[in-house]
């Protein structure tokens, strides 16, 4: 189908991607997109408002039709002209980045002979465990005998600001 087989007024009432579609069709050749959506608004004798309305939405309607293809520099083909091999598209794949193996830890092989410990060894007699337990009790109460006299000190001083503020509260009432 060619542009000439239809009348001025059947080419005013075709949408805007048909007419682009016949424009390719007839000039079997990529175009300049700004020179596709000229010809097509010549044809519907769009105004300059309309031009500056209709042309976002051409745009979008040319990029998701299946038919048409970019071939940058705003050129414009269709898919059909162009074999699979030839299409140059530009495909930016994040590169893959490579993986370090994890290097495996030399476990030092202990073999049984170098092991002197006996299985009476391993038992825990409940006289050893109270003498294991009896440091940790002291060194707790020093540890919070510290922390307490930290805190003192700061509630003190909180005292304080709150009696200098229940003193002001007390003149400003009195006046």
């Amino acid at each position: 189908m060619s542009l000439d087989n239809f009348g001025r007024e059947e080419l005013k009432n075709m949408s805007m991607i048909e007419l682009a579609h016949l424009i390719l069709l007839d000039e079997k050749k990529a175009i300049n997109f700004r020179e596709i959506f000229d010809k097509i608004a010549e044809m519907k004798e769009f105004t300059n408002e309309q031009k500056e309305e209709f042309i976002a939405q051409f745009y979008t309607d040319l990029n998701i039709d299946g038919r048409f293809m970019t071939l940058g520099s705003n050129m414009w083909g269709l898919k059909r002209w162009y074999p699979v091999e030839q299409m140059d598209e530009e495909v930016n794949l994040a590169p893959k980045k490579k993986k370090k193996k994890a290097k495996k830890k030399k476990k030092e092989v202990i073999e049984d002979d170098e092991i002197d410990i006996e299985a009476e060894d391993l038992d825990i007699v409940d006289g050893d465990v109270e003498e294991l337990v009896d440091g940790f009790a002291d060194d707790e109460d020093e540890d919070f005998d510290e922390i307490d006299d930290d805190f003192d000190d700061f509630d003190e001083d909180l005292d304080d600001d709150q009696e200098d503020d229940d003193t002001e509260d007390d003149e400003e009432e009195e006046k």
